[in-house]
C-alpha cells in the first residue's frame, strides 16, 4: 500500500524529462487529482466511480486490473496531500501541454458527470489548470466542449 505513495514521492524529489501521455509517474499524480475532483462533495457516487475508471482505462490505456491498482494507489495519496500542487507539480514536469489538456478535459467530464457544475467544483478545476499552465481560454473551451457533449448524449 505504501508503494504507491513511496513511488509519487520518488517521482516528486527525482524530476525526469519530458514524457508523453502514458508515463507511470504522472498517471498516479493525474489520477489522484481525478480522485480529489469527485470527492470534492463527499463520497464519490457508484457514477462518479465508474466514469473514473472508464477515464483511466481508455486515457492511459490500462486493463481493468492496472486501472483498479492505480485508483487505489491515487486514492491513498490524495488522502495525503495537502494541496494541489503536489499532483500538478509532477504533472507540469513529465507532461507536454496536450496531455495536460487532456487531464484537465478529464476533469471537466468528471465535473459534469451527474449534470451540473457547483461553483466549488469549477474553482477547483480552475486552480488545477492555472497550475498546469493551460490558459482561461482553454480551460473554458474545454468546458465547453465536454457541456456540450454531454447535452448531446455523448
Amino acid at each position: 500500500m505504501l508503494d504507491g505513495l513511496r513511488q509519487f514521492i520518488a517521482e516528486v524529489v527525482s524530476p525526469q524529462g519530458s514524457r508523453d501521455f502514458d508515463d507511470n509517474g504522472y498517471q498516479l499524480a493525474a489520477t489522484a487529482l481525478l480522485i480529489h475532483v469527485i470527492s470534492l462533495d463527499g463520497e464519490p457516487s457508484e457514477l462518479e466511480k465508474r466514469k473514473l475508471h472508464s477515464l483511466i482505462e481508455s486515457r492511459f490505456g490500462l486493463d481493468p486490473g492496472t486501472a483498479d491498482h492505480l485508483i487505489r494507489s491515487a486514492t491513498l495519496v490524495e488522502g495525503e496531500a495537502v494541496d494541489l500542487y503536489h499532483f500538478t507539480s509532477v504533472i507540469m514536469r513529465e507532461v507536454n501541454e496536450e496531455g495536460r489538456l487532456r487531464i484537465v478535459e478529464m476533469m471537466w467530464e468528471l465535473v459534469y458527470i451527474d449534470g451540473e457544475v457547483t461553483e466549488f467544483e469549477d474553482n477547483v478545476v480552475w486552480r488545477a489548470a492555472d497550475l498546469l499552465g493551460i490558459s482561461s481560454r482553454d480551460r473554458i473551451d474545454l468546458k465547453h466542449r465536454v457541456a456540450a457533449k454531454r447535452q448531446g448524449g455523448g
